[in-house]
């Protein structure tokens, strides 16, 4: 996937160059801020016109905020107070990052704003916020471009240049009816303020500060009140879209550095809980204490794909505004959850300054308090999706996954013409329908009946399919045990088995889980002995799905009771229906029949053997890993249920949930934020486990995600929508799956494939929390 280039034509920066860019930025700032408790050596005094000069980048520390000021020469030398000149949004989030981190309040996307707001570029600039962006319904409304640019003049470079350089140092916010520009932060060394407009038909102005005061409270350094001075350097009148561009770069500017701040608080909690014993044992080894760390970490995470996305779309020149929206929707709440969490670990010792938590935990709340101060004309993420018929943002996998999409979705199209649109689940016409075009198994080699697939088209098939529920069981057989067998059965098992795959002919269940054991394979007590060229298996297993309609069986069985746990495994793949096999069948929740199945010394041939004697535990990682994958894949099924969601309430958006700046409203944009989380998870979950680069903890990580956010869509559902969508069928009932369908189903998305608590375990290790 190539580096997409920005309107103005400037390319992103490449993962090795972002990087870079990272490195050079955290030696700058550990050398003129070098923790986060430097925020305690700003001076915070009465400052009067002209005590903070308009010099030139060579001169040092101002009077006022002397270790800030150092900081923003130091950020003019290096050029990231000129970044918006290039359209870098993506080095502008870096330095962001690094800013929270150490609990900087440079104002470094404020001069970012400014030099957008002042570039004069037409429409070349980054206008196409786009209220609203298409999801798999496209909105149809109109996706004019607004320039963030504004209308300058001749004179604007020169002010330009001046902020690239330093020497005009501007903070963004908006002056009170009495005048006052209240609640700035970093504003100790600025010069100028950019007053961005209150209300319709009020100029854009930049002024230089004539009087600031210090705000004492929650913020250190404190907030400043300024007033404007004058005349105006620059004045003009914006379009309106362009100023809510402006506050959305300044808000997703703040959540960014918010959650740097909380996630460097998390890898202190971390580090703390490994090295910290309490009852003689380390505190990271209680699962409540390496569950809360894992949680930040997912936290951050997500809201790094998220931030992640909308500055995909915003140097790609499509739609943003929604995409930074959601992420700061998300990331509002989520880096204070971060930060509590990893005071509630670091306990005492986080609690008092010599300590870097305090600090970064005042970073935190202030830039997420202050978020509220740039609120959006278009509104918040449910206003968006309901009054302009948008969808959540498409996830870009590139140019040649995204015309392998179109291919897709005209395959689709043709055959739901010829054979009507309820080809879902497992219709056997459809399975064919795609076996035949090698859509079932892409990844396979074509001598496998597969296609040879990229990892992208790959997953753009797991989404199209997943978002119709199309061929789930003949999909999930290919996910599940196609890498495993690719990877470790031999040349007959592979010219036989992925072929069935591939074709949807290998209708199986797991053998995993035992009533003595649960899903903790290593104990799993099920044995294999071996008899000549024969092992004969005696053993139980439970919660089989599909049991009842399967006609092969995944099965892993001890074939060495004196070895370790986790060296003595073998799997099988073989035959239901063999003399000594039996089973029993349980209806779920959800209506699904689940299978306790018995063998009673079933014979097996050695050719039904995956991978080495003992050496199941390879076999089995393997297997699971991509099980994961396929869990999480069903965040495509659940998006389809949130689309219903907002197809039923923009028939009456006021009626259903309110109107704007309702609760009903807030619950929705919550939604949609962790609907696009786990989308992006899910994506970049399967990009890193299908890369083959070992296990991903991301994988893990949307699987968590996704299906909590099962549970939760499902219960909001029913109470926004009321007790006509807890209805099999009826007018707030969706055609396809209802409501109540997936809310049953939740709880097995959160069991299944190991419980949220054993993924959460899994991230544990991988962060080498102790056991």
């Amino acid at each position: 996937m190539t580096a997409p280039a920005s309107a103005n034509g400037t390319t992103a920066l490449t993962a090795d160059e972002l990087v870079q860019l990272r490195d050079a930025v955290r030696g700058t700032l550990e050398r003129l801020w070098p923790a986060p408790t430097a925020a305690s050596s700003v001076e915070a005094g009465p400052v009067e016109a002209g005590s903070v000069e308009a010099g030139p980048v060579e001169a040092g520390p101002v009077e006022a905020g002397s270790a800030l000021a150092a900081v923003w020469y130091a950020a003019a030398a290096q050029g990231w107070t000129g970044l918006a000149a290039d359209d870098a949004l993506d080095a502008a989030v870096v330095v962001c990052r690094e800013l929270g981190r150490l609990a900087c309040p440079l104002p470094l996307m404020d001069a970012y704003v400014a030099v957008r707001m002042l570039a004069g570029h037409g429409n070349s600039g980054h206008g196409n916020s786009g209220h609203g962006n298409s999801g798999h319904g496209n909105s149809g409304h109109d996706d004019s471009r607004h320039d963030i640019s504004g209308h300058g003049d001749a004179g604007h470079g020169e002010v330009i240049d001046s902020i690239a350089a330093g020497t005009v140092r501007p903070i963004v916010g908006s002056a009170d009816d009495d005048g006052v520009v209240r609640h700035l932060d970093g504003a100790q060394p600025a010069t100028h303020v950019l007053l961005l407009p209150r209300r319709s038909g009020d100029p854009v102005e930049l002024r230089p500060i004539a009087t600031r005061t210090p705000t004492p409270g929650l913020a250190v350094p404190a907030w400043c009140s300024a007033v404007p001075g004058g005349p105006a350097l620059v004045r003009f009148a914006p379009d309106p879209g362009a100023v809510d561009e402006a506050r959305a770069l300044l808000r997703l500017g703040l959540v960014t550095r918010a959650m740097a701040a909380a996630e460097r608080a998390n890898e202190l909690a971390i580090e703390h809980a490994t090295v910290r014993h309490q009852f003689g044992r380390p505190v990271g080894s209680f699962q409540a204490v390496s569950h809360r760390c894992v949680n930040g970490v997912i936290d951050a995470t997500t809201l790094r794909r998220l931030v992640d996305e909308a500055v995909r779309a915003y140097l790609s020149g499509v739609p943003w505004l929604l995409a930074a929206e959601l992420a700061v929707t998300f990331g509002v709440t989520a880096a204070p959850r971060v930060q509590f969490g990893a005071h509630h670990t670091l306990a005492a010792v986080g609690y008092f300054e010599e300590h870097p938590a305090p600090w970064l935990f005042r970073r935190v709340h202030a830039d997420t308090t202050r978020v509220a101060g740039y609120p959006l004309d278009a509104g918040e993420p449910a206003d968006l999706l309901l009054e302009n018929g948008a969808g959540l943002p498409p996830l870009d996998l590139g140019p040649e996954a995204e015309a392998f999409r179109a291919e897709v979705l005209t395959f689709l199209d043709e055959y739901a013409k010829a054979h009507g649109d309820d080809a879902t689940t497992d219709d056997a016409s459809m399975v064919e329908a795609l076996a035949a075009r090698g859509y079932l198994a892409p990844g396979f080699p074509t001598r496998y009946s597969g296609r040879d697939a990229s990892i992208d088209e790959r997953i753009v098939l797991s989404q199209e399919l997943g978002y119709r529920d199309i061929a789930m069981t003949a999909r999930t057989a290919v996910d599940m045990l196609g890498p495993a067998i690719a990877r470790h059965g031999t040349e007959e098992q592979k010219s036989r088995f992925l072929p069935m795959l591939a074709q949807g002919r290998l209708p199986f269940y797991l053998g995993y889980s035992e009533p003595e054991t649960g899903s903790d394979l290593a104990r799993l007590r099920t044995r294999a002995v071996r008899d000549g060229d024969e092992w004969v298996i005696n053993g139980v297993k439970m919660w089989g799905t599909g049991g009842d309609a399967a006609q092969w069986v995944w099965l892993a069985a001890r074939t060495d009771p004196d070895a370790s746990p986790h060296a003595g495994l073998t799997v099988f793949l073989f035959p239901t229906g063999l003399p000594g096999w039996s089973r029993q069948d349980h209806t779920s929740l959800a209506g699904h029949v689940s299978c306790s199945t018995f063998f009673d010394d079933v014979r097996v041939p050695d050719s039904a053997r995956i991978g080495e004697v003992n050496g199941g535990w390879r076999v089995l990682t393997e297997a699971l890993a991509h099980e994961r994958i396929a869990i999480a894949s069903g965040t495509a099924r659940l998006y389809r249920q949130f689309d219903a969601l907002l197809e039923l309430a923009r028939r009456d958006p006021v009626g259903v949930v309110g109107p704007r700046g309702s609760a009903s409203r807030r619950r929705i944009s919550e939604l949609a934020a962790r609907m696009q989380a786990a989308r992006t998870l899910a994506s970049s979950g399967a990009q890193a486990t299908l890369a083959g680069g070992g296990i991903s903890v991301e994988a893990p990580m949307a699987k968590i995600v996704g299906s909590e956010l099962e549970e939760d869509l499902g219960t909001a559902v029913l109470q926004l929508l009321g007790p006509a969508a807890a209805l099999a069928t009826g007018e707030r009932v969706p055609e396809h799956h209802s409501f109540e369908y997936t809310l049953r189903l939740s709880v097995m998305s959160v069991v299944a494939g190991g419980t949220n608590d054993i993924q959460r375990n899994l991230i544990a290790r991988a962060l080498g929390l102790p056991r």
